[in-house]
């Protein structure tokens, strides 16, 4: 039970929450990030694939294209024509006739390198070139010579040469141009199988990825592969997206058909080239995750132990009271609310204390009313040399955040808090620089809520204006706009010249929730009334600042100017001159400055 007593502290709470939290967190994103990251890598893979098989299939489309190009161009000589016309019309070609056709086509076949030799045929089969009496129905099968007449002129695609598996057979139906595209014979093309190579296609990639093709004819037999190891059409073609295994290695097999033969050309790409970037990622998340858990752990522990050891300090001033001794707890503690507990413990302290010394000393009404007179003479400089206290007191132990809050207090208060009737004119640089300090407290506050930027002309900085004019509109700008906004908002502060000769601009603008124009006329309403309704507040300050301008500048100023459109924020403007004439304030502090 003990030890149980022991496990069931605030620190050990701490560390375990947060611990528990840190888990949560860390699986989460490493979950949604995996799934996510793996997705598009396994997507930007399958695209690179595709784009290498459509690459491929468009350079067999351009190899296709020059042999149906020249033999277009040979079916339409004017040569071949004449004659195959003699011959339809039954006068039979001769043998020199028969020479200069064999001719013709030979000038063509130097324009293509794969191709190995034309043959011509009469409609009645009989071989017109090369020269002799072979039928055309003894060279090819009857099927293949039926799909050619039924291609009608186009050229067709049929397969391996039955005499030479090195040699791909192609036929055109020959037609009469000037004859109404009669029958008039058949042109046999006989390409080289090496023709097909489509290597080059993925060459560039191939180092990177080791893709393999392979191309197959419509009777599915294998035309072209740079595969190690034979493969047939069934162990490669229609598998869908599923992997499928060639030799010892898996790959992903992307088809393409082409539309002119009807060849399919398969692209494989190893799986491990697929998951190679999703392997990776499983690694880099896992040890993110560890390093993450391990930073966590440790700055658990600190930051428990920063919070629980100022407790554990104040229970141990507080026993002390069990034996008539109250004393003060002197730690202090970066941490504000423990801070704030100490600090009521302390004053809970003293109380007693003070209680107990009035009741002895029967002077209790009196005590009370001198120790408020005391209260009410502090000089404010007590404020700020504790202030400065705090400051180099955080300073030395690191916390430098907290340190520059505590000085831009101070400069705050020291601004703010000093009275004296020649402080009641400052310059516009003066006053940009109490809003920047006050600013910084609100960014410290916000954390990042808040964003600002202040933008200043040096002409204007040296203007002089009453005191406090500007914070009240950053304030409002802060506390109507950003706070008000879902995220991150901006608070700009300008000062310029104005367009009206003569003076300056004071711009505050934020990116807040803005007003419609409904809600932008009751402003301006209550602001001539001396408030303004806010469920933040009364809008003191910024009807102060109206009444301020309006009355040291009534015959210059028109006072405040406000711009707010609903969802697109608000900008407060005011113009004020450079030099105000008759104002004796302006014309001292000008002459002091």
């Amino acid at each position: 039970m003990k030890k149980l007593g022991q496990l069931n502290t605030l620190r050990n709470q701490i560390l375990i929450g947060f611990m528990l939290v840190m888990v949560i967190v860390l699986a989460s994103v490493g979950y949604f990030t995996y799934g996510q990251v793996s997705v598009l890598l396994r997507n930007s893979a399958e695209k690179h694939i595709q784009q290498t098989a459509v690459q491929a299939m468009g350079k067999l489309d351009v190899l296709l294209g020059q042999i149906d190009t020249l033999t277009a161009q040979v079916a339409t000589n004017a040569s071949i024509q004449r004659l195959l016309t003699q011959e339809i019309f039954g006068n039979k070609i001769h043998f020199e006739e028969r020479q200069s056709l064999q001719q013709e086509a030979r000038k063509y076949e130097a324009y293509v390198t794969g191709i190995r030799a034309f043959e011509m045929y009469s409609s009645d089969y009989r071989r017109l070139f090369p020269l002799d009496d072979i039928s055309l129905e003894s060279r090819v099968p009857k099927e293949w010579i039926d799909q050619a007449d039924n291609g009608k002129g186009r050229l067709v695609w049929l397969g391996f040469d039955p005499q030479d598996a090195n040699v791909v057979i192609a036929i055109r139906h020959i037609r009469l141009v000037d004859r109404s595209f009669i029958h008039a014979g058949y042109l046999v093309v006989y390409i080289e199988k090496s023709y097909f190579e489509l290597t080059n296609a993925v060459a560039e990639n191939e180092n990177e990825t080791r893709e393999h093709m392979a191309l197959f004819d419509g009777a599915g037999q294998e035309i072209f592969s740079d595969l190690a190891v034979d493969a047939s059409e069934e162990n490669i073609l229609d598998h869908g997206e599923e992997a499928i295994t060639v030799g010892d290695e898996s790959y992903i097999a992307i088809e393409q058909q082409s539309k002119e033969t009807g060849w399919k050309l398969a692209i494989l790409t190893p799986v491990n080239y697929a998951t190679a970037g999703i392997s990776v990622l499983r690694t880099a998340i896992l040890v993110s995750g560890a390093v993450g858990g391990l930073l966590f752990l440790v700055l658990s522990f600190i930051l428990s132990t920063m919070i629980t050891r100022p407790i554990l300090n104040l229970i141990k001033a507080m026993r002390g009271a069990r034996f008539g001794t109250l004393k003060a707890n002197p730690n202090t503690s970066s941490t504000m609310e423990i801070n704030e507990l100490n600090h009521t413990y302390n004053q809970m302290v003293d109380s007693l204390n003070e209680l107990i010394e009035v009741v002895y000393q029967k002077e209790i009404i009196q005590s009370r009313a001198e120790l408020k007179a005391l209260q009410a003479q502090i000089n404010p400089h007590f404020l700020f040399n504790t202030l400065e206290a705090f400051y180099w007191e955080l300073d030395d132990k690191g916390e430098e955040d907290l340190a520059k809050v505590v000085l831009a207090m101070s400069g705050l208060f020291r601004y703010v808090i000093n009275r004296t009737e020649d402080d009641e004119w400052v310059t516009i640089g003066d006053e940009l620089e109490h809003a920047e300090r006050y600013l910084r407290i609100m960014e410290m506050r916000m954390v990042d809520r808040l964003s600002w930027r202040i933008e200043a002309a040096e002409a204007c900085r040296t203007v002089p204006v009453p005191k406090l004019l500007i914070q009240p509109l950053v304030e409002n700008a802060i506390l109507h706009g950003v706070e008000q906004r879902v995220g991150p908002g901006t608070v700009v502060l300008r000062a310029e010249p104005s367009s009206r000769e003569g003076f300056m601009r004071v711009t505050v603008t934020d990116d807040g929730p803005g007003m419609d124009a409904a809600a932008l006329e009751s402003l301006q309403a209550f602001m001539k009334e001396g408030y303004v309704s806010s469920n933040k507040g009364t809008g003191v300050g910024v009807s102060n600042v109206e009444r301020r301008l309006r009355l040291y500048y009534h015959a210059a100023g028109s006072g405040l100017c406000i711009e707010s459109e609903l969802g697109r924020g608000t900008s407060v403007t005011f113009d004020i001159p450079y030099r105000l004439e008759g104002n004796e304030k302006d014309e001292d502090y000008l002459s002091r400055g």
